[in-house]
């Protein structure tokens, strides 16, 4: 029998008296997972959205996404509000699942109204299809000039 084998069978086989005169100081964390008095967690809530009006149209929910570097409205959108003047962008969007499109344009100093609040806002504009649900997505600029507080 190897001394390893000894040395196990010998640890198992014999039962030893506990010492319990030592007292073991907890933190407070430790007290608290051991008592299960630790908050529930909560499921992540995704993004949120908002009702907003632009002119006299109302857009319904809006998307509040924090992941975005742009305000972006569909094309169809911007000529259901009757926006004309619309200003040529060089730039080039990288989608979500890594494909490049280019906008058509972008529209500055549009104003958004949400509840009792007026926001200029810029937009992109991008001849997409229209999420009949969720027609706008407000980026971080947006969240920004809005000063809006996100506890999540």
């Amino acid at each position: 029998m190897s001394s390893y084998a000894k040395f196990m069978k010998e640890l198992l086989s014999k039962k030893r008296k506990l010492d319990m005169e030592k007292l073991v100081p907890l933190t407070e964390e430790c007290s608290a997972i051991l008592q299960r008095k630790l908050p529930q967690k909560l499921k992540d809530l995704g993004s949120f959205s908002i009702p907003c009006f632009i002119g006299n149209c109302t857009i319904g929910k809006t998307l509040c996404d924090l992941g975005a570097s742009i305000n972006l409205m569909p094309l169809a959108i911007m000529k259901k509000l009757g926006i004309e003047e619309v200003k040529p962008t060089g730039i080039t969007l990288q989608l979500a699942d890594k494909s490049y499109t280019y906008p058509y344009g972008v529209v500055e100093d549009l104003l958004v109204k949400v509840d009792k609040f007026i926001f200029l806002a810029d937009f992109v504009i991008l001849d997409m299809e229209v999420d009949v649900d969720i027609p706008l997505i407000l980026g971080r600029p947006f969240l920004a000039t809005g000063r809006a507080l996100i506890d999540v």
